[in-house]
């Protein structure tokens, strides 16, 4: 997964990047492997799509081996004659949009503005896909997974019951579209943050969070309770360092480790999450904050709200039940901190004209031992299924004919 830049937060994927190619210099070869040559254009292309991604190594050697290794498996694709259905094309450029709570076209538009051209963003996406059903294909009959293995790996992962808590500040600023631009230029500048005190002072001033007065300080909590999208980058940073902003709806999202440590209370998962937003028109209008204020008050369960929601237009009341992998991104931030009857107002819809009253209704815990092991094996499986794809494409450079000017 990659990590959204600050300007994509609130521009929609505009990346500030490097002047582009001049006209004299993009089709110059740069690499060619069997024949097939890597020009210049694809190369800054490839570097401004990983900056705009902030993908690691979005550097111009990085970028040339990938158009390489990208070279050599598109050849034995079509060696092969594997192709995507329009359905499967389709369907894989929409997931890798979703990662940035845009559809395809907005993402597309957006990398436009960015400098990126569409056939970057499909090429990239599609050699993927494509590369790992034809390594399905070719080596999935010999990838088996035994119940003592998965049995190993369970207890590997279960070890003495310890858990990792993680000791957290958060601001979440709003970022409706007429403050977006100034909104990048705040971000961006607390992702430069050197301590916790000047974090704090940034999350008192801007952020819209519960924790705001605190200073942004979370208390310690199971990593394991935070968004799926968001333990990685945590584990990423030494104490003290901070996310990059993150884009959530109509806002932009940054944490700050604090503190990090193996505790011996047992990592507790939950299968299903119970939530309800009631959309409260004004947005973070004072007005409407007053309202949200008083409606707490009013409140102790999600079934209370069905009262206020009486006789106004339908879908002001939203009530779901969901696997905590299809919560949205923002959802899934605020509910983490919310126990069952609590409330959050740091979001908004409707480009900043609502005001999400998020109630946590209820969470089930996970129980059902098969479906743990199933996701085991999943997991096994894709790492030798790894394990083959690697050594394919090695042995493909090796009998390759690859010259890099």
């Amino acid at each position: 997964m990659f990590k959204l830049k600050p300007v994509l937060t609130a521009l929609g994927l505009i990346a500030t990047l490097s002047g582009p190619v001049t006209a004299q210099n993009m089709f110059a070869p740069v690499a060619s492997v069997n024949g097939s040559v890597v020009t210049e254009f694809e190369v800054n292309q490839r570097v401004r799509f990983l900056q705009v991604l902030n993908a690691r190594g979005a550097t111009r050697q990085a970028a040339i081996q990938s158009l390489i290794d990208e070279r050599l498996r598109t050849q034995v694709i079509q060696d092969v004659g594997l192709t995507l259905t329009d359905a499967e094309m389709n369907a894989a450029l929409e997931e890798f949009a979703a990662r940035a709570n845009l559809s395809r076209e907005e993402f597309t538009a957006a990398l436009a503005q960015a400098g990126v051209a569409a056939e970057t963003y499909r090429d990239f996406v599609l050699n993927g896909v494509a590369w790992r059903e034809l390594v399905r294909a070719r080596f999935g009959a010999r990838v088996s997974v035994s119940e003592a293995e998965i049995d190993r790996e369970l207890a590997s992962q279960a070890g003495d019951g310890s858990n990792i808590r993680i000791l957290v500040s958060e601001i979440i600023i709003p970022a409706p579209p007429a403050e977006a631009e100034s909104v990048a230029a705040i971000a961006e500048e607390i992702s430069q943050s050197t301590s916790a005190e000047q974090f704090s002072a940034y999350a008192r001033r801007y952020s819209a969070t519960a924790s705001r007065d605190a200073g942004g300080r979370l208390p310690w909590q199971a990593l394991s309770d935070l968004p799926p999208s968001l333990q990685p980058l945590l584990l990423s940073l030494a104490p003290g360092e901070v996310t990059e902003p993150l884009a959530i709806t109509n806002a932009v999202a940054l944490f700050q480790l604090r503190g990090i440590e193996e505790s011996s209370s047992p990592s507790k998962t939950y299968s299903e999450i119970e939530y309800a937003a009631y959309y409260m028109a004004g947005g973070r209008s004072e007005t409407t904050l007053q309202q949200a204020a008083n409606l707490k008050t009013q409140v102790d369960v999600c079934d209370d709200l069905y009262a206020f929601a009486k006789g106004q237009p339908e879908g002001v009341l939203e009530r779901k039940t969901v696997a905590p992998s299809e919560l949205p991104q923002d959802f899934a931030i605020e509910l983490s901190k919310l126990d069952e009857g609590e409330v959050s107002t740091a979001l908004t819809r409707s480009d900043g004209q609502a005001l999400v009253f998020l109630m946590m209704c209820g969470k089930t815990a996970e129980a059902n031992a098969e479906v743990t092991r199933e996701q085991i094996s999943s997991a096994l499986r894709q790492r030798r299924l790894s394990g083959f794809a690697d050594n394919l494409l090695a042995e493909l450079r090796s009998n390759a004919r690859i010259r890099v000017e």
